[in-house]
């Protein structure tokens, strides 16, 4: 567990940029710092390892005043991840991972053995080991700054907006694993970011900070979307924190209908039979949903991958509010895909019949589950 007791920062001009901070970041979960520029985000971060010393006020690690302990054993039991990853350039990516546990003393072909096991958990293959980080992509590098934090095993772990500098759907792909690995680990984490967005998906709890480094509100991410504390919290989650929120009301057993659907390779008469409202749902021969196929456009040739609509998310049987909605609102047929575990075809929905579900949640006062889910992949 980390605790900040009424900590501060003052800077010499004046400057405050935290102000009297009082938070717990329990064991074992993940709390997000998230705010405008600065509100003092980093700056509660690095005052945890003590690269920053707070002007006034304490922070605990478990039992202990992290003033009272030497920076360099403190800071070996927490691992840090920066922006950009930090490597060292001039190391390899197996070096720059075994860079800590080799500075400890720890065998060496122990932490190679190590580090080569956690490139595979964060998702980079053996062969990469030799490269450098000037031979990486940047979201390539990400993963080696994670496991470079993990190498030594820390109880703790801060994240100062990891995954900020790298696209979006390699963003998204980071913050997969990075909660896979997270089930896993189970450490304490503190995670630094701008976006709502990647705060709600990511946090088990949430801090809101104002300019200024006051503690605006901090609450799971279900409870900060429906009960923002002021006008500000709402500001910055955002004015669709409604729809939002429905990533954390389970769908439950939707009404799904059967759907019609044609296998690529079939015939062109087959698919317009098939055909509802101008649309036909096409499937790989274990019946996975490949995408949409307009029926005026079968043409005269088989049904192949080229014909096919991409538009559209799936949703699996186990969906979010959320994520039903959406599979529907995307669909060009206005049909929302449902898919099984294995991501077989089960059925469609419609956004009415999800809107539907979402009334009766309201009525009945269903609660949200802790954290919403992933995405469903375009068919």
């Amino acid at each position: 567990m980390i605790r900040f007791e009424s900590v501060s920062k003052e800077y010499a001009d004046g400057t405050v940029a935290v102000d009297r901070l009082d938070l717990v970041a329990p064991s074992g979960a993940i709390t997000v710092l998230v705010g405008p520029s600065g509100c003092g985000k980093t700056t509660s971060l690095r005052m945890i390892n003590r690269m920053i010393e707070p002007s006034s006020g304490r922070i605990w690690l478990d039992d202990r005043d992290t003033a009272s302990v030497p920076t360099h054993e403190l800071r070996r039991g927490i691992g840090y991840v920066i922006q950009h990853a930090g490597l060292f350039p001039h190391r390899t990516v197996l070096d720059n991972i075994t860079t800590v546990p080799e500075l400890l003393g720890h065998d060496r072909k122990q932490a190679r053995a190590r580090a080569l096991e956690l490139m595979e958990r964060v998702g980079l293959p053996e062969q990469f080991a030799k490269r450098y980080p000037a031979q990486l992509s940047g979201g390539q590098q990400q993963r080696v700054g994670v496991a470079r934090a993990l190498a030594a095993d820390p109880p703790v772990m801060l994240m100062d907006e990891p995954f900020s500098a790298v696209d979006p759907v390699v963003r998204a792909q980071l913050q997969n694993e990075f909660l896979s690995l997270q089930a896993e680990l189970g450490k304490t984490i503190v995670f630094v970011t701008h976006d709502i967005d990647e705060a709600i998906k990511l946090g088990d709890q949430v801090a809101v900070l104002q300019v200024g480094g006051h503690l605006a509100q901090l609450a799971p991410p279900a409870e900060l979307l429906s009960a923002p504390a002021d006008s500000f919290v709402a500001g910055f989650v955002g004015r669709d924190r409604g729809y939002r929120a429905l990533g954390f009301a389970v769908a439950g057993r939707l009404p799904v209908r059967p759907e019609s659907a044609v296998t690529l390779g079939a015939a062109p008469g087959e698919a317009r039979e098939a055909a509802e409202g101008g649309w036909v749902l096409v499937t790989d021969h274990e019946e996975r949903p490949q995408g949409w196929l307009r029926a005026e456009q079968a043409g005269a040739d088989r049904v192949s991958e080229a014909h096919l609509n991409l538009g559209g998310t799936l949703a699996s049987e186990t969906a979010t509010l959320r994520e039903a909605l959406d599979a529907a609102l995307s669909s060009p047929s206005g049909r929302g895909v449902i898919v099984d575990g294995s991501g077989r075809l089960l059925g469609t929905v419609t956004a009415s019949e999800v809107l539907t579900r979402i009334e009766q949640q309201r009525a009945t006062g269903q609660p949200p589950s802790p954290r919403g889910g992933g995405e469903g992949e375009a068919p």
